[in-house]
């Protein structure tokens, strides 16, 4: 199975390290939005989406490159890492994934985990989670791509 993830890790490199431990499962080039060829991706079997969480949202270079992609088919999932926790309502990867789905993708499942966030209030305590993505959260990475590789993943 050729997989794709393309992924935006700023500050810590809290979703890099989500995104290679999903990689590791699922054999799959990680690269940023700068980085992705659309024809690569319209080829792979499965392709990954993740960003941190900025203001709620996952980041806008992000969100413009799906928004620039062509409209075609394929297996996708969205993930995120993120200091605050998501409100039930709202979850943080839900704008990702129906964009996706808008462009013909079947998106199979979301990922969240919590990290490592300095953003300005935060950074006067010195942040929080600082241990984050621990080796639980990176192990719950693993498990949910493996759940993408057997088909029978969800969200997360």
């Amino acid at each position: 199975m050729k997989t794709v993830i393309v992924c935006v890790s700023l500050s810590h490199g809290n979703t890099r390290r989500v995104a290679d431990s999903m990689a590791q499962v699922l054999g799959a080039k990680v690269v940023s939005p700068e980085q992705a060829d659309p024809a690569e991706l319209a080829a792979a079997d499965l392709v990954g989406f993740g960003s941190g969480v900025f203001y709620s949202r996952l980041h806008r270079d992000l969100v413009d490159f799906v928004k620039a992609l062509p409209a075609g088919r394929g297996r996708a999932f969205v993930f995120a890492t993120s200091g605050l926790p998501e409100l039930p309502p709202a979850p943080f990867t839900r704008p990702l994934a129906r964009l996706l789905e808008g462009k013909g993708f079947e998106v199979e499942g979301s990922f969240l985990c919590r990290a490592f966030d300095t953003w300005a209030p935060f950074k006067l305590v010195g942040g929080l989670n600082k241990q984050r993505p621990n080796a639980g959260d990176l192990d719950a990475a693993r498990a949910f791509a493996e759940r993408l590789r057997d088909g029978r993943a969800s969200r997360s």
